[in-house]
Parts: structure tokens; sequence; C-alpha cells
């Protein structure tokens, strides 16, 4: 290995220097989806969003993108994030979808970091693919620009989401985690009349309340309820295991 180095000390970034060598050694990696090199700039919020089903290990390159949460600097917001993480690293960035079908909302949460509320029912499929708040590493001319597919912000209100994020974490007497998620900005673009003109706009808190037992296996998503009384600026969000036969679409 050390002779490789040697061999390659004209490239100028460690990882390719890596990924060099062990492609002249001739051996396999297997790939680990919850570590991130993060060669993105910008905001992540859409990114960390929409994070793929496997445990979080690591992110790396965060000199390079904005803080993760508003009105806190980059080390406030690790020490954020590190304190959802204290109480369930099985949950971290795990995201979770479900419906309130009676004002046909769709919920996103991303434990531990943020919550998101459609005013439509939206594909999981759909959800799933991070919003495109992030740019390119370099500037790349031609697509694909990613290894994953993404969708573009809109100003549609069906489509755009109300966004929260993160904001408190504690156990409760029920054995339940409760983790808080407070509005970041009005959205401010009208209701989605698709649906039936059911404006989420004035939901200001999601509560998200999970079980206090961690998660082994997380090959596949949790589902949860929505809790909502009309004219109710707090929404929650009861997680739970899904059920044997039940559709989650």
């Amino acid at each position: 290995m050390v002779n490789c180095l040697k061999r390659y000390n004209y490239l100028n970034a460690a990882d390719k220097t890596t990924m060099t060598c062990i492609a002249d050694i001739g051996v396999n990696l297997s790939p680990l989806q919850g570590v991130h090199q993060i060669d993105l700039r910008d905001d992540l919020s859409g990114f960390l969003s929409s994070h793929p089903k496997s445990l979080l290990v690591s992110l790396h390159h965060f000199d390079m993108v904005e803080p993760i949460f508003p009105s806190m600097d980059r080390a406030q917001s690790i020490f954020h994030l590190q304190n959802a993480a204290q109480y369930d690293q099985s949950r971290m960035l795990q995201q979770t979808i479900c419906h309130h079908r009676s004002k046909s909302w769709t919920f996103s949460v991303s434990w531990g970091y943020s919550a998101h509320i459609y005013e439509k029912i939206m594909p999981r499929s759909w959800i799933q693919n991070p919003i495109e708040t992030f740019k390119t590493w370099q500037k790349s001319p031609n697509p694909p620009h990613y290894m994953f597919d993404v969708r573009s912000p809109s100003r549609d209100p069906c489509e755009a989401p109300h966004v929260f994020f993160f904001k408190s974490i504690e156990k409760t007497p029920r054995n339940e985690i409760l983790t808080t998620y407070s509005r970041a900005w009005p959205r401010g673009i009208g209701a989605c009349l698709y649906a039936g003109n059911h404006s989420a706009e004035y939901v200001s808190e999601i509560h998200v309340y999970s079980p206090a037992i961690k998660r082994i296996q997380i090959d596949r998503c949790e589902c949860c309820d929505i809790i909502h009384e009309a004219g109710s600026n707090k929404a929650e969000v009861k997680y739970r295991e899904c059920k044997a036969d039940e559709i989650i679409a």
C-alpha cells in the first residue's frame, strides 16, 4: 500500500488515491449507505430529509455546507443533531411517511432532523427522492449530477412542503420518545386546491412519538398514525410497527 501511495502521489484527493490503490490491489469494497462523503454544497436539508433506510454512521465535509439547522452555526447544528442521537441512534434521519387522509395531507419525518407536511396524498416513491436544495461539489454541465434521483424545489402548493425542524426531545412517562419539530418559516403560497383546500399553514409544531426501544432491523420503515384536531396548531405523529398485511402506500 505504501508503494501504491507513492506511485500516485500526484493525485490531489485522498479518497481518489485510496480508490486507485484499491483497484490496483484487486479487492472489492462493500458500500455502506450510512457513510456520507457529502460531496455536495450549500443547503443539505433536502438530502438529510430523505435519508435511505440504513443506519447513519458518519457525515463528512461539513465545512462545505451551510449549517443544517436555521439560526445555528455549524458547531451548534452538530451538537443539536447529536442530542437526538443520544436518545435513539437507530432512528437518526430515518424517513417515515404516513398520510392523514381526512385532510389529504402527507407527513414525512426524518427522525431527529426535520418533518414535512404536503397538502396532498403523495406517492411514497416521490417523497423518498430528496429535494434538490443542494448543489454539486463541482460544476457539472451534463446530467446526471448525482447517484440518486432528486426532485426540484417547487412553488406548486400541492408539491411544496411545509418545513419543520427538530426543536427538542424528551422521554415520556409512557416509555416513548417525544421529538418536537417547529415550523421553519411560513410557506406563503396558498393552499393546494386539488385536495379540497385543507391548508396546513396554521400548524406550527409537530410532535412525534416513537417507541423507546431501539430498532434492530431497519430494512423496512415503520408505520405511523396522524392525530390532528381541526384548527389546532399542533399535529401528532405516532410511530408503530407495520401490520403483517398492511399496505403503506
